[in-house]
């Protein structure tokens, strides 16, 4: 890692885990593979920097914890990438497997349970697939029809509070390791 952290990827422990580094490596990676509309990648931060933000609105009485469970979920994904569902499923259970590996270290390593409450995941589940409906249909070119069919029919009103935002992998980072800070020192 750009820290200097060597992160074992089978074995990986909390000490191996820099925020720097998720920050990082989660603004470069591309949602959608890269189809996307606009100058900018969406990046993988971007979607997480959303994914809290529509959690914390759906759930105003969430901790920082929560929130903070919100903002990583996709965390692992700095090093393995965002692959789409379909390729998940070709890989086969040993994707699972490292994902759930990568996701207990990144939690430790920040205060949070290795493996989150199931209505918690829930929760952040929905405000992932809102945040998917969202730029498929804003940036990725699904009509609303697909959007609905693929990710659930979604409030327009709710759809309406939030915004897509395309910037570059910098400025994310900096947004990205800023919202966790500002998230630990809540707790």
């Amino acid at each position: 890692m750009l820290s200097g952290r060597r992160l074992d990827l089978l074995d990986p422990t909390p000490m191996d885990v820099e925020i720097a580094d998720i920050a990082h490596g989660l603004a470069f990676v591309a949602r959608w593979n890269g189809q996307t509309r606009g100058d900018f990648a969406y990046s993988v931060a971007e979607h997480s920097l959303l994914v809290e933000e529509i959690f914390t609105h759906c759930h105003p009485g969430a901790g920082a914890r929560d929130r903070l469970a919100a903002l990583l979920h996709d965390a692992p994904e700095y090093v393995i990438g965002d692959m789409i569902s379909p390729v998940k499923t070709a890989v086969g259970p040993g994707y699972a497997a490292l994902d759930a590996r990568l996701t207990a270290a990144i939690h430790l390593r920040f205060g949070l349970p290795a493996a989150l409450p199931a209505e918690l995941k829930r929760r952040i589940k929905r405000a992932d697939r809102i945040s998917a409906w969202l730029e498929a249909v804003r940036i990725a070119g699904f009509s609303e029809a697909e959007a609905d069919r693929l990710f659930g029919r979604l409030d327009r009103d709710l759809a309406a509070r939030f915004e897509i935002r395309l910037r570059s992998p910098r400025d994310v980072r900096e947004d990205f390791v800023a919202r966790h800070e500002s998230l630990i020192a809540s707790f």
